[in-house]
């Protein structure tokens, strides 16, 4: 996808996230002075391009009051890896999952699961069942707990 004047001008009013507003793109749209069809056409084409590969939400875990929060790692054998992500992935208390190539012979890993719980509790619970969901395809696991907050940011203009 080629960039015009437009889209850059859309990425530029959004770069720092969607105004939270119950009609953001008509904010953008008001914004930037261009018709709020004409901004939305633009979003989907550049999710459709790739350009733009989703629109959610990133909650702050921590001022929620989930201040434990782990990476767990697991070996599962990779003919099961895709079924049994999206199985975990499901969970309610995993906020992504996804398949990463090992790195034998020092990682093992090739399936992640980030689990969020208000006490280490809680979290060693989510873990337990995530193994139990696993069952005999668990060939062994670990978790990589949060030990400091990252702040996460949109692309930004000196990129674009």
């Amino acid at each position: 996808m080629d960039f015009d004047a437009i889209d850059l001008m859309i990425m530029r009013a959004t770069q720092a996230g969607l105004p939270l507003v119950s009609r953001p793109y008509h904010a953008i749209a008001e914004q930037l002075n261009l018709p709020v069809e004409l901004v939305m056409a633009r979003f989907t084409a550049m999710q459709k391009s790739g350009v733009i590969r989703r629109i959610g939400g990133v909650p702050n875990h921590y001022k929620l009051g989930y201040r434990f929060n782990g990476m767990t790692v697991w070996n599962v054998p990779d003919e099961h890896v895709d079924a049994l992500g999206e199985r975990i992935g499901k969970l309610p208390f995993v906020s992504h999952c996804y398949h990463r190539p090992r790195h034998l012979p020092d990682w093992n890993y090739n399936l992640f699961a980030m689990v969020h719980g208000k006490s280490q509790d809680e979290v060693n619970q989510q873990i337990a069942q995530i193994a139990t969901l696993l069952g005999d395809f668990n060939l062994g696991n670990d978790v990589l707990y949060s030990t400091k907050i990252l702040k996460k940011t949109g692309f930004r203009s000196g990129t674009i």
